[in-house]
């Protein structure tokens, strides 16, 4: 148990977040207590509040992930835990410009919310995009809702990708720096509570997922880019 503690850690950019929620729900825990003098409502109800603080600090545990084959560049692995919610050639007009494959994945509420580095290879784009918050799974999100796009580019090819906020995610967290270079299952950012990263991928990548599948960050191959 104290080794299993120990190897729990927990998203740096999301303490602030953290803290804030301990504050609010330490407050609502003085004011039961003060003014509920019923142990039947005023103990369940502050339970209720203890619960939620340690869930909104393991929401934002970084899991301890081993991607598969590290030297292998050809191999995509997905950007965040959810379920695939689409599979489709689309037209990427943002950056690429092209037809694409692209992968979509929804996370809920409970799925890890960190992300990291699909594939090997060096940051060459990199944009903030303020928008709405519609569901994350609405067909336009990815369009009008607040995220950043994301480009890594390696001698097998180039994969785009966007982090989107959906109606409860209001804060986007992305490390990408163009120039820099990155490695497949190093955390590249977080979005905090629901939402989706879309992935646009070559033509030509051979697709190892299909609409449903439950994926793993870092673990789950999402595609092998060609040789």
């Amino acid at each position: 148990m104290k080794r299993f503690f120990q190897s729990i850690r927990i998203d740096k950019d999301s303490y602030e977040t953290i803290l804030i929620s301990w504050c609010i729900c330490a407050a609502l825990i003085w004011l039961t207590a003060h003014f509920i003098h019923n142990p039947w409502i005023s103990i369940p109800l502050s339970a209720i509040f203890v619960i939620f603080m340690v869930f909104i600090t393991w929401f934002f545990r970084v899991p301890e992930r081993t991607t598969p084959d590290y030297e292998n560049d050809r191999l995509v692995t997905s950007v965040a835990d959810g379920k695939v919610v689409i599979v489709e050639k689309t037209f990427e007009k943002e950056y690429l410009k092209r037809d694409c494959i692209q992968v979509s994945v929804y996370m809920d509420f409970f799925d890890v919310h960190c992300n990291f580095w699909p594939v090997n290879g060096k940051v060459t784009y990199y944009q903030y995009h303020p928008g709405k918050y519609l569901l994350a799974f609405h067909p336009k999100s990815s369009e009008l809702n607040e995220h950043s796009s994301s480009c890594l580019q390696n001698r097998h090819g180039v994969v785009f990708f966007k982090q989107i906020a959906g109606t409860f995610a209001r804060r986007i967290v992305c490390y990408s720096k163009p120039g820099n270079m990155e490695n497949r299952g190093d955390q590249c950012g977080v979005i905090k509570f629901g939402s989706r990263i879309d992935l646009f991928l070559p033509l030509d990548a051979e697709i190892r997922v299909k609409l449903g599948d439950k994926v793993k960050a870092v673990e789950s191959v999402i595609a092998v880019l060609p040789e």
